[in-house]
């Protein structure tokens, strides 16, 4: 993944741009997926980072769509959240793919157990850009 200034997300479609899981429908529901976005701090990648040795993790490295700072994404789940112009709703924690051990071996396994962001859909159309402050719904 590449590193962007902004991002355009769209109602029950995901991010405007994004090839694997713009409009996808759920195959069980025929719904949207609760994939349309995926999200993971900045704490949780520096942290794996140190565990393995490494000086960091790339901004893109780990694949998801929003890395944050300053916010226990987890405990959002089942909620809303605004970020910029949109609003999101945290569907579930993000499992890790085997891709994470192309990044460094034994990555996938640190990022078990809720170590590996979240997934959420998009509730409402917006722009998000860097520094866009992300504040929970109730």
């Amino acid at each position: 993944m590449l590193p962007v200034d902004s991002i355009t997300i769209e109602t029950n479609a995901g991010i405007v741009g994004n090839t694997r899981y713009w409009q996808r429908q759920s195959r069980s529901t025929g719904k949207p997926t609760h994939r349309q976005v995926s999200l993971i701090e900045r704490e949780q990648i520096t942290e794996h980072a140190n565990a393995l040795g490494l000086p960091s993790i790339e901004a893109g490295l780990v694949r998801s769509n929003i890395e944050t700072e300053g916010i226990d994404l987890v405990t959002l789940v089942c909620r809303k959240i605004r970020v910029g112009e949109a609003t999101l709703y945290i569907t579930s924690p993000r499992d890790p793919c085997h891709k994470m051990d192309k990044i460094t071996p034994g990555l996938r396994e640190r990022m078990k157990d809720n170590k590996q962001g979240v997934l959420a859909r998009v509730v409402q159309s917006g722009a998000i850009k860097i520094g866009d402050a992300i504040q929970p719904i109730d």
